[in-house]
């Protein structure tokens, strides 16, 4: 295609959130952020494997694909990118053809991925986290089901950036942890946040920890601000027992 034909077909999907470049030419060069999420990806990029030549990998909430296509260009065998929204999905599968790049696209939720019955080597969970209306689920899933190895978590983090050790029990009357700015913190978003209807719980870095950890997750670096990678550990390590009760969580 030339340069005018994929110019008029971005168009024709309407608004897009990731600025990608399909032959040069930009999918939002006019992003709030600027070039996002490339300016973000910088960032961490050097956290994630350079080579991941045999790797299968599961981008949660791909939107345009930009991660996918990362992954793909680092060697990963298999890529598979999930989004609720189709029209997402539709400018994921138009980028990677432009592209030239092999790359898998399933119309799911977070809450569905049971549904694929298989572990990934890498999953990308980024910018996701606070449009959830269940978020500790989403990580309990992620956990149970398709986490192999390797997460990469991000989210928008809002509140203080310091943490602090948190004790194992509390006394019923000390309320004074709860009043520190350190205590892990999920602020609810009733109506709207950056006029997102979407943008549900935003946490602050204690709580993005601690939320990880209590779903069985080893936080191993934090090359960035929102960014946090993990490895999948052993239950035995959760400060208190997952209910399994849960139908989202059975085997």
């Amino acid at each position: 295609m030339t340069s005018a034909t994929i110019e008029q077909r971005i168009q024709d999907f309407g608004e897009w959130f990731q600025n990608l470049r399909l032959d040069g030419v930009q999918t939002a060069p006019n992003h709030f952020l600027g070039d996002y999420p490339a300016i973000k990806w910088q960032a961490f990029a050097h956290a994630i494997p350079s080579d991941l030549t045999g790797w299968s990998v599961l981008d949660v909430g791909c939107n345009a694909g930009f991660y996918s296509h990362e992954m793909k260009r680092r060697g990963a065998a298999r890529v598979l990118g999930i989004d609720s929204d189709a029209r997402y999905l539709a400018q994921a599968r138009f980028a990677a053809a432009v592209a030239g790049l092999d790359i898998e696209f399933r119309q799911m939720s977070v809450y569905e991925l049971p549904q694929l019955e298989q572990r990934f080597d890498l999953v990308l969970f980024l910018g996701v986290f606070y449009h959830l209306r269940y978020p500790l689920l989403a990580l309990d899933i992620l956990h149970a089901h398709v986490v192999g190895d390797m997460l990469a978590f991000q989210s928008m983090l809002r509140g203080s950036a310091d943490t602090a050790p948190v004790a194992t029990d509390y006394d019923f009357n000390d309320v004074s942890p709860f009043a520190q700015e350190t205590w892990p913190r999920m602020y609810f978003v009733e109506h709207r946040y950056a006029g997102d209807h979407t943008n549900w719980w935003i946490p602050n870095r204690a709580a993005a920890e601690a939320m990880l950890r209590a779903a069985g997750f080893h936080i191993t670096d934090h090359p960035e601000p929102e960014v946090f990678i993990c490895h999948r550990a052993d239950r035995g390590s959760v400060p208190r027992p997952v209910p399994q009760e849960v139908p989202w969580l059975k085997p």
